[in-house]
């Protein structure tokens, strides 16, 4: 039971990544642009969600790139009459049209991190809580990796239904945390974040401040001493990078690094640390 509650906590990441790439894409662009609604050849992106969800290629680049592997397969004379010509029009993609990486990383980051949560919450009503952020949190880090940005769109409704769900669950039986504990935990982490932007809002961005109240609800959950564990867990993988990046001389200790994946690290972590220890 134990083993396959973490096998399909596996799946549902790695199903769940495999929309992140699409949804990075679209959000990773500069505070002051629109958001993408064409791919990188220029291809309108639709589908469900309104094209917020789907593969990383749009359907044009897709039934090109298919188009493309069945000539390949076939050979140079898919007619097969000797013309070396095919009855069909020519569909291949034209030359210019970029190639597209397999994006592998998001889906298997999101599946460990999934798995990693089953495995410490157990059947816990709070996992299904978790294993609905898990993706979320992939997403933010890589927008934020990409353009340094956190957008509201995504952080400030993570905090809302972060704090809704673990309501909900504070109500079934066998929880291990409280919801009183994970609103003041928001409160606080929120608070704490919201004074290091006034000190030094060229070190620290407001978008950093809305994304540390949905974790600061999450590590809240279980207990002060592991808001304390997560919060300072965030602060010392960026301050890790952040040394290891000026060792190696690519950056001085000015440089601006994104930190908001660092503050979705340490909060794992800590969520780790609650579910094993409640």
């Amino acid at each position: 039971m134990y083993a396959m509650l973490i096998g399909v906590a596996a799946l549902w990441g790695a199903a769940a990544g495999l929309l992140v790439p699409r949804a990075a894409y679209r959000f990773s662009v500069e505070p002051d642009d629109a958001w993408r609604d064409a791919c990188p050849a220029g291809h309108a992106l639709t589908g469900p969600g309104r094209g917020w969800l789907g593969s990383t290629r749009c359907t044009t680049c897709a039934e090109a790139g298919a188009t493309t592997a069945v000539r390949k397969a076939v050979g140079p004379d898919p007619a097969g009459d000797g013309t070396g010509e095919s009855d069909g029009p020519d569909t291949a993609p034209p030359p210019t049209a970029p190639r597209y990486a397999p994006h592998i990383l998001a889906p298997v980051v999101t599946a460990l991190a999934c798995a990693a949560l089953a495995a410490a919450t157990g059947t816990r009503p709070e996992l299904a809580v978790w294993l609905l952020l898990a993706p979320v949190g992939v997403l933010l880090a890589t927008i934020d990796r990409r353009v340094h940005r956190l957008p509201d769109r995504l952080t400030l409704p993570a905090a809302a239904v972060a704090a809704v769900l673990l309501g909900v669950a504070a109500l079934l039986p066998e929880h291990g945390g409280g919801w009183l504990p994970a609103l003041l935990g928001g409160a606080a982490l929120g608070a704490f974040y919201f004074l290091l932007f006034l000190i030094n809002p060229n070190g620290m961005g407001f978008g950093d401040v809305k994304l540390a109240l949905s974790l600061g609800v999450a590590l809240g959950w279980y207990g002060w001493a592991v808001l304390f564990v997560g919060g300072f867990a965030g602060f010392l993988f960026g301050a890790v990078y952040g040394l290891g990046l000026v060792i190696m001389r690519r950056a001085g200790r000015k440089t601006g690094i994104p930190f908001g994946p660092f503050m979705i690290a340490g909060a794992l972590l800590g969520i780790l640390f609650g579910g094993l220890a409640a």
